[in-house]
């Protein structure tokens, strides 16, 4: 289970405050596109996100999306959020993850990677030793794989704690 643990579980992307990460040591954001930013196969972004990159952004925190999807899907939106991205990013392997890191010139252990799947965000975020934070997924998605893998996630997510609004992440493992 470790290696499927996130190390902070919420449930919208908003709640990552300033200062969860602070207290995570956070120096760059990997963000997953769908069911984190925006409804599937939508290009409107969920509400308060655009509000959100932007006050991240300005606290000097590098944001990058790294999405499982084709370029021709991931592109327009990052371009109309004002983010770079990394598309085909293979998730779970650290390939994608890799790619982003060299972008942002950062070091593993002061990159968070944020998604709505155990799978793919969290297992990869781990494989490339990276902190990571599950969401809950915010709209129903359709398709064979993502329902064996919502399936496969259901009695993991039982075990994790969401974090309430303004609840803050302490590293011993306590909050």
């Amino acid at each position: 289970m470790p290696i499927l643990k996130p190390t902070v579980a919420l449930r919208n992307v908003t709640d990552i405050t300033p200062e969860l990460l602070k207290s995570l040591g956070t120096d760059a954001i990997l963000l997953d596109v769908d069911n984190t930013l925006v409804p599937p196969t939508s290009k409107i972004p969920y509400d308060g996100v655009q509000e959100w990159i932007d006050k991240i952004k300005a606290c000097g925190i590098a944001i990058v999306i790294c999405s499982n999807n084709y370029k021709k899907r991931v592109k327009p939106f990052s371009d109309s959020v004002g983010l770079d991205c990394v598309a085909m990013s293979f998730k779970p392997t650290p390939i994608g993850f890799n790619r982003a890191k060299k972008l942002l010139k950062e070091k593993p252990e002061s990159v968070l990677v944020v998604g709505d799947q155990i799978y793919t965000d969290i297992l990869g975020a781990n494989l490339a030793g990276m902190k990571s934070v599950l969401l809950v997924p915010r709209s129903e998605e359709h398709g064979f794989t993502i329902y064996i893998r919502r399936k496969l996630e259901k009695h993991i997510r039982k075990k994790i704690r969401i974090m309430d609004e303004g609840e803050l992440y302490v590293s011993n493992g306590k909050r």
